[in-house]
């Protein structure tokens, strides 16, 4: 085991079915990353107490790989999966589980405000399209579905705000976080009046909004000792995962674009200034005074393949693993005559269609596992493509592409990716990047001179992938197919829905 005797710092990713953890030095070199999944398998809805608890074991799996001393941390910070919603008691006791991203149980909520004549005002307040996954949508549901509960919440907040309370007794939110529930005014960097009216909540219902920078002190003895650090360890409010992943990947100039492909998936840049689109397709999150985090997300990312191994193991005696559907793409080739629209998980941009449902096209007694499981990773790619339109039809224009996220694992994926996005994909050398970008919140938290650009210097870059002028020919057929194919189906969806 290493062991080293500097200071450190803690990063924390409390991600969709994992946490995973990063220990830094005090120049943001890694030193050692931990990961833990959760007890709880169901990414819709979740036990708050289990991602603590595999927050704790994420940690501890990260300490355990180096020597060091617990009075050497000098801060930690966390970051958490955006949109993600619980109701608490008075004192701080959950009334709900943890509703995430993946919960679509507001999608009536959502509908009736992306119908009336308020949907523009609260897109360009918030920088959110209306859409099931943004809390303010959920708490809508919560108040006409589980009134009693309304009733009863103190407060409504994130998993991160809730193991912030326990580790540091108090309640806050970053900018991130808090834009991400759809509730935060971009523009004026405070909760939004027209929000709070439609969910008819008052401001004391939720948490001071504070900057990322903001310092606590880690008073719960109990989980300091789980943690293996001192109470009164300085705790670094930071950021989201969507922030603290572009932070982490090195892609902090307006023409660096970050794209990620996990349990979903994102597109994304930094900007110095609120951007949002003509036709509401993006979103438009606050980083802090300085930089927003504008771009678009895809609800089907890792989720899509997890699907299609789930589906096999019903039939197969043997256990199998995401690497073994990674494998059998790998065995067909472009333009196997399938086409995947990766629904599975409903859509977010650039359409937000509240009721997208997941379709292959083409498979005909000639195919098989191989060529859907390629058609899979297409499909997915294809949507992240649509993406990159999306950000060039409102004037952004894309030199770089910095890949994180679990897909970085395989050069196959990236290959794809390269080829259909028509652009070169550089993956840094540590492919989590949430995690690395929440410890740069520690370090950005306890020194105030440090920026950005100093923080780049320390993202190692692992490999850059070129797309193939073969491939981009054959995969500019298959896109135009694939939009083709999304126009002509998706006026099936809302009634395929209602089955």
């Amino acid at each position: 085991m290493r062991n080293y005797t500097s200071d450190w710092y803690l990063g924390i990713d409390l991600g969709t079915s994992s946490c995973k953890c990063s220990i830094t030095t005090d120049q943001g070199h890694l030193l050692s990353i931990g990961n833990s999944s959760y007890a709880d398998k169901d990414i819709k809805e979740q036990d708050p107490n289990s991602i603590l608890q595999g927050m704790i074991l994420a940690v501890q799996d990260a300490l355990a790989k180096i020597e060091l001393s617990p009075h050497s941390c000098q801060a930690i910070s966390i970051g958490c999966a955006l949109h993600g919603i619980l109701a608490v008691d008075h004192a701080g006791k959950p009334l709900t589980n943890v509703y995430t991203w993946a919960n679509h149980q507001a999608v009536k909520e959502a509908a009736q405000i992306k119908n009336s004549a308020i949907s523009q005002s609260i897109y360009h307040q918030t920088g959110c399209p209306p859409h099931s996954m943004y809390p303010l949508y959920k708490i809508i549901w919560i108040r006409e579905n589980k009134p009693e509960i309304f009733k009863k919440a103190a407060r409504f907040i994130s998993v991160k705000e809730y193991i912030i309370s326990k580790l540091c007794r108090e309640y806050c939110i970053d900018y991130s976080v808090a834009s991400g529930s759809g509730m935060l005014n971009i523009h004026s960097l405070k909760w939004d009046p027209l929000s709070l009216e439609l969910v008819q909540i008052k401001p004391n219902q939720l948490s001071q909004i504070v900057n990322p920078k903001q310092k606590l002190a880690i008073k719960n003895e109990t989980l300091a000792k789980e943690l293996h650090i001192p109470v009164g360890t300085t705790l670094v409010v930071g950021s989201s995962d969507a922030a603290n992943s572009t932070l982490g990947a090195g892609a902090i100039d307006p023409w660096q674009a970050t794209c990620m492909i996990g349990t979903s998936g994102a597109y994304r840049i930094i900007s110095p200034e609120p951007v949002l689109s003509n036709s509401a397709s993006s979103w438009c999150y606050c980083i802090d005074e300085e930089h927003w985090l504008a771009g678009g997300a895809i609800n089907n990312g890792g989720i899509a393949l997890t699907w299609l191994r789930d589906v096999l193991q019903t039939i197969s005696s043997d256990e199998l693993s995401l690497d073994q559907i990674l494998d059998f793409a790998q065995q067909s080739k472009i333009n196997n005559g399938v086409i995947c629209l990766p629904f599975f998980a409903g859509e977010r941009s650039p359409n937000w269609d509240l009721n997208a449902r997941a379709a292959f096209f083409g498979i005909s007694i000639d195919h098989d596992i191989r060529d859907l499981s390629r058609a899979l990773l297409e499909g997915i790619c294809f949507r992240l493509r649509s993406l990159d339109e999306m950000l060039r039809e409102m004037s952004i224009e894309i030199q770089e592409v910095r890949a994180s996220g679990g897909f970085t694992q395989s050069d196959f994926w990236v290959e794809i990716l390269a080829n259909i996005l028509g652009r070169p994909i550089t993956v840094p050398k540590n492919g989590e990047t949430s995690c690395l970008g929440a410890s740069f919140w520690a370090l950005l938290g306890m020194d105030k001179s440090l920026t950005f650009d100093d923080l780049r210097d320390a993202i190692e870059i692992s490999r850059t992938t070129y797309p193939q002028e073969n491939a981009l020919q054959e995969y500019e057929k298959l896109y135009s197919i694939y939009k083709d194919l999304y126009q002509a189906v998706s006026p099936f969806f809302k009634e395929i829905a209602r089955q």
